[in-house]
């Protein structure tokens, strides 16, 4: 199964973190630079590492030159779920 999740990527940060909300958007903050999608592919890469999953089950479905994104992420819907809200201190 998979859901769709809403990121706000802010790139360049001083270390790599995945928490909190901006909106009801997830928070992914990388030490990339917004050039050439490299901000986007570390956001993926941080996500699926937050949520214990394999970088190839998390896709980037909307957003690519934005800083809000969806992305769309495979696996247990509940697991998922779960992990998530902990993620959104929820």
């Amino acid at each position: 199964m998979t859901i769709k999740v809403a990121i706000r990527v802010g790139p360049g940060a001083s270390r790599t973190k995945v928490g909190g909300t901006h909106g009801d958007a997830l928070v992914v903050k990388v030490t990339a630079r917004a050039v050439e999608g490299q901000a986007t592919e570390a956001a993926l890469e941080a996500v699926a590492k937050a949520l214990g999953i394999r970088r190839r089950d998390v896709r980037l479905l909307s957003g690519a030159t934005s800083r809000e994104k969806v992305i769309e992420v495979d696996g247990d819907v509940t697991l998922l779920t779960q992990k998530l809200g902990q993620l959104r201190g929820s």
